[in-house]
């Protein structure tokens, strides 16, 4: 019995240890490291351009409108140049700018914390304001940089990593997702433990160093990647689109290695001849960039899963999230920032169960039906968001300007508001000042005004729904994200990728830009209000993608033999979904 225990025990052992140095794990500890250097930045960037203008968010405004201004104009340009090289090319470059950008950053940030004084009386002040401008542009190749790792390695190579092997890949992706949030909430915590106990120019060393020892992990992971699956090294630029559209379709067992050194080679070569280079007008240069963003808006408006794509940009147009916004407006209410510290935290529980739910889902449904599942769940949740606009409580009050605490005070010649130092709890809390009041404190927390407790029906109702809503939202997002994978070619994963990063930009824009235009709180019920309408919107749109897809099959909802894909269409159709 001991003997035959003991090649068992060695066999477990075994498959541990080919489990932990698999390609599928080494992708996930990149990753991993990638994603928490990614959050720490992100919070930290915002709290010291915030701490550096003088407790203002104009540095931090400008900082935003910059990252989505530059996705929005750059995404097709960013997913165009991920298609037209090598995997390993593309992936270490991403790396090492995205590094690099934040490293030069964080050395700037630290001289500016060490020497304001003195920057402030140079050149009356604008060689500070040069820096500001260098910590902008920096921090925004950065994100540039970053968009391309997401491309590369989350719509990309892990599609190549999964094979052909559909559960595979779903259940990747849903790892993925849940290593992003687990790092959105403790990353930022880390940090903002550092920071508050020690001070923003040690924050902006530990995240300078953090990002060096990670950049020399993540490259020396991803080379072990390339290793472990040779498939990344075929990147073919032109092939039938059934054979690449279809993720489950047995691949020529005839290929050779050779050949598909001789597709990259191909493709790197013809688009760079010396003849075509030196007829090739300075104009047509000018022009290359504009034509390529036009060809790629035109080739994802072409997808199969347009629709569907649109569906999920369409959710970002919404204040219904843990962002600075939402959670500003909570503070506005009476909720502390170690209440919403818990929130943000079920918050992370309920976005990973939507991984689980998915998986699940999709095992059952089918990936087309998960979707319609999940954006129903997701809906049916947000009512009671609805239901909180018109609880007691809510301060909505249309009658009221946005405007009219602005005007008061210019016509009063008193002084704009500016937000005070931010207290550990909210930058954990929250990771950003209060946007709605301009302040980090509450609104009722003068204890000599005295106010009478606002009734928290209101806003538990819409914290409620917000939360019990991000099981549907994960659930969706990651049915999109496979689609994309599965039904975009490989030759177009780039660029369709950076488009939809783009739509997803815009709207999360045009969410901010609505604040802006309804910043007060007794206005934040209309906003509520608007959110759901895009949120319903964006589900239409992929009810009528799914509707287009399965047809009459689109309401049967049965256990898939497991024989078969998972996902297997229905008869005549040619889509993969």
């Amino acid at each position: 019995m001991a003997r035959a225990a003991e090649p068992q025990g060695r066999r477990r052992g075994g498959s541990v240890v080919a489990y932990f140095t698999s390609a599928k794990f080494l992708l996930y500890l990149g990753h991993a490291l990638s994603t928490w250097g990614d959050r720490m930045w992100h919070f930290a960037v915002s709290v010291f351009l915030v701490e550096l203008y003088g407790n203002s968010l104009l540095l931090t405004a400008v900082y935003g409108l910059v990252v989505a201004g530059s996705v929005l104009l750059l995404g097709a340009l960013i997913g165009d140049w991920v298609d037209k090289n090598s995997r390993l090319k593309v992936a270490q470059t991403s790396l090492i700018v995205q590094n690099a950008s934040v490293i030069l950053c964080g050395i700037i940030l630290m001289i500016i914390f060490l020497f304001k004084t003195q920057l402030l009386t140079l050149y009356h002040g604008w060689l500070l304001t040069v820096c500001y401008i260098l910590v902008i542009t920096i921090a925004n190749i950065a994100n540039l940089a970053s968009t391309a790792t997401a491309i590369t390695i989350q719509r990309d190579w892990i599609v190549v990593v999964a094979g052909e092997d559909r559960s595979k890949l779903a259940d990747m992706n849903a790892t993925i997702r849940r290593i992003d949030q687990l790092t959105n909430i403790l990353a930022p915590m880390a940090v903002g433990q550092i920071m508050t106990f020690g001070s923003p120019m040690i924050g902006c060393g530990f995240i300078s160093g953090w990002n060096l020892m990670s950049m020399c992990v993540e490259y020396l992971l991803l080379w072990k990647v390339y290793q472990k699956t040779p498939t990344l090294a075929l990147k073919s630029a032109k092939a039938e689109e059934s054979e690449l559209k279809q993720l489950n379709v047995t691949k020529e067992s005839d290929m050779k290695p050779a050949e598909g050194v001789q597709l990259i080679v191909e493709k790197d070569v013809t688009g760079f001849e010396p003849q075509q280079e030196k007829e090739v007008g300075c104009a047509a240069r000018i022009a290359e960039p504009f034509i390529t963003f036009r060809d790629g808006w035109v080739a994802y408006y072409n997808q199969p899963v347009f629709l569907a794509g649109m569906g999920l940009a369409f959710l970002y147009m919404t204040v219904l999230g843990f962002d600075c916004i939402t959670t500003g407006y909570a503070y506005t209410q009476g909720l502390s920032g170690s209440v919403l510290s818990l929130l943000m935290g079920a918050s992370a529980v309920t976005g990973i169960m939507g991984t689980v739910a998915f998986t699940w889902l999709r095992r059952k449904c089918g990936l087309v039906r998960t979707g319609l599942i999940s954006g129903l769940a997701q809906f049916a949740c947000l009512i009671l968001c609805v239901i909180s606009v018109f609880m007691p409580g809510s301060p909505m009050d249309l009658t009221v300007s946005p405007f009219a605490d602005i005007s008061a005070r210019l016509f009063e010649n008193e002084p704009l508001p500016t937000i005070a130092s931010p207290e550990p709890e909210m930058i954990l809390a929250t990771g950003m000042p209060n946007l709605l009041n301009g302040s980090t404190t509450p609104a009722n927390s003068d204890p000599e005004m005295s106010p009478e407790p606002v009734p928290l029906i209101s806003v538990s109702l819409l914290f409620a729904g917000v939360i019990a809503a991000r099981v549907g939202l994960w659930s969706f997002d990651l049915t999109v994200t496979q689609l994309l994978q599965e039904n975009v070619v490989e030759s177009e994963r780039g660029i369709i990728n950076g488009v939809q990063n783009s739509m997803n930009y815009l709207l999360d824009l045009l969410h901010f830009i609505m604040v802006i235009l309804a910043p007060n709180p007794e206005a934040f019920g209309l906003l509520v209000l608007i959110s759901v309408s895009f949120v319903a919107m964006g589900h239409i749109m992929y009810f009528r993608f799914a509707q287009k897809t399965l047809g009459k099959q689109l309401f049967v909802c049965c256990t898939p033999d497991p024989k078969t894909a998972p996902d297997s269409s229905p008869p005549g159709n040619t889509s993969t979904v």
